[in-house]
């Protein structure tokens, strides 16, 4: 394999890299097809033998570690497929896939910088992490008509084809994981009450909304205590010292931050309160969050997920994870070999749904890939957990929107059958 970094220029402050696997050899036609000229004309970003795709997501900053893992396993499903010779695309041509990653530190103004910096080069923009940061250059992505696809955000207007028909969410939207977790409270039969500390934008509001939805006729839970935080927050000590007081049995910790949610964890427990906690599923890892904050799982700790999880005794032989583990390893030292983070994961998931997009497109434009990204069914990508799966084909729904309750057992998660 030869494997070369360069570059590129953004800003002073957007950091990025570019990743490129060898597979096809050389790339003197700039066209499509079968290189005579004939059929459509090639969008910006691909060749007879290379496409290229742009992630803009955190490299560094507090967001940096979920940031690194939304290049790592898409690097690293792509460094494998590289390898092997190359993508077979629909139209016949076999490509190299080459990835350039940008650093936006989780700023909004760094993410459009880059969109704006790189759009006319790259083929479409993939698997990148946040919610303002995508909806910085949601806009422009659509007025210049570039993918901006498989994206990591549950936010629901990415998925919606007539507001965003250049767009489309890889992870369930928000508001199916906070479900995912009120129908569990809603099903069991005891008397529970709630305090809810929540990300003041789209992303904590969308956990909220599904939660109460789900538990809003349910009588035996009741919501005591309600508050926010700005994702610019260094601490959340005055919200958690008022819930602590509430005594409530459940806390639903709506963040995406990750060191602020394992401060929060600790400073609960000084505060000598132990609720049950729901975590959304960016911000559950073991490995990166629980361990350190010195969580006990016999307080309860949930959440939702889709993909199998390396670190569960569970899946230590599960073919999938070896493979995935072993590519992670020999592709994606620039970002991480640990997988520490979901997103990892997520993002191998992306490159097996990226595959079989291009295995459909019949022409090398952007407008191909889209109509054969929307026709996606049922495909099991490598990692995703039983009664999971990527189906493209739903109106207001990402590629992935079914979850699976999950419990921590003090090293990885179980099925949650019920709440207790």
């Amino acid at each position: 394999m030869n494997t070369r970094v360069r570059s590129i220029g953004v800003t002073a402050a957007v950091a990025s890299v570019a990743l490129v696997l060898a597979a096809c050899g050389g790339r003197g036609n700039t066209g499509g097809g079968d290189g005579d000229g004939e059929g459509a004309a090639a969008s910006p970003g691909i060749t007879d033998d290379s496409i290229s795709l742009g992630v803009i997501t955190p490299l560094s900053g507090p967001t940096a570690g979920p940031g690194n893992c939304t290049v790592a396993g898409l690097v690293a499903y792509m460094g494998a497929a590289n390898e092997a010779g190359g993508v077979e695309f629909g139209d016949g041509m076999t490509r190299e896939v080459i990835i350039e990653a940008f650093d936006d530190t989780y700023d909004p103004q760094k993410s459009l910088s880059a969109f704006q910096q790189n759009s006319s080069s790259l083929f479409a923009f993939t698997s990148g992490l946040g919610t303002p940061t995508n909806r910085a250059y949601r806009e422009a992505a659509i007025d210049n008509e570039v993918p901006q696809v498989l994206i990591q955000t549950g936010d629901p207007i990415f998925s919606d084809r007539d507001e965003s028909p250049w767009q489309l969410g890889f992870v369930p939207i928000y508001q199916n994981e906070g479900a995912a977790f009120g129908d569990l409270l809603a099903a069991s039969d005891e008397e529970l009450t709630v305090g809810i500390l929540a990300q003041n934008d789209d992303y904590g509001e969308g956990y909220v909304e599904g939660f109460k939805e789900a538990v809003a006729d349910a009588d035996h839970i009741e919501i005591v205590a309600e508050f926010t935080y700005e994702a610019t927050d260094t601490a959340v000590d005055a919200q958690l010292t008022e819930l602590a007081a509430t005594d409530a049995d459940v806390f639903v910790n709506a963040m995406s931050i990750t060191p602020l949610v394992i401060s929060t964890i600790q400073k609960a427990r000084e505060l000598a309160w132990e609720p049950s906690w729901f975590l959304p599923s960016n911000t559950s890892s073991p490995v990166a969050i629980l361990e350190p904050a010195g969580a006990d799982a016999d307080h309860g700790f949930y959440t939702v997920a889709f993909a199998k999880a390396p670190q569960s005794p569970e899946f230590a032989d599960d073919e999938d994870v070896q493979t995935f583990l072993a590519n992670l390893e020999e592709y994606s030292g620039t970002y991480t070999t640990t997988p520490d983070f979901p997103h990892c994961m997520w993002s191998y998931m992306i490159g097996a749904t990226l595959e079989e997009a291009f295995s459909k497109m019949t022409e090398p434009t952007r407008e191909s890939f889209m109509t054969a990204l929307l026709d996606i069914q049922d495909l099991q990508a490598p990692l995703m957990l039983e009664g999971t799966s990527v189906n493209t084909t739903q109106d207001g729904q990402p590629a992935v929107s079914e979850v699976v309750v999950q419990r921590y057992n003090g090293a990885g998660y179980d099925v949650a059958d019920s709440f207790n």
